[in-house]
């Protein structure tokens, strides 16, 4: 799971990359996104397990590094009424704050 530093903002992973989010809804809000193209979850092929799984684990591993220790959120926005606005499946991680429920 080796990443090497892009710029000061992205971190390149042998399957996936991970920034921050340009227009945050959280304190700490970051994307961590794979490099093959798929378009949603619903999308996503049996075979994709151990990618997504992937995505999880890079993400669970930002978020330690990011000080995220007292918890945070993972979401994964899936077609026009999920609010999935990029075409192209993506983890968003949000914390630094207490998170209310429900989200939206």
């Amino acid at each position: 799971m080796l990443a090497s530093q892009l710029s000061f903002n992205c971190l390149l992973f042998l399957q996936c990359l991970a920034f921050r989010d340009l227009s945050p809804q959280a304190p700490t809000l970051f994307l961590v996104v794979p490099k093959e193209p798929i378009i949603g979850l619903s999308e996503a092929e049996d075979s994709g397990e151990s990618l997504l799984g992937h995505l999880m684990i890079v993400g669970k591993m930002r978020a330690a590094r990011l000080g995220l220790t007292t918890g945070f959120r993972t979401v994964v926005d899936e077609g026009p009424e999920g609010g999935q606005s990029v075409c192209h499946v993506h983890l968003r991680i949000l914390g630094g704050r207490q998170l209310g429920w429900p989200p939206g």
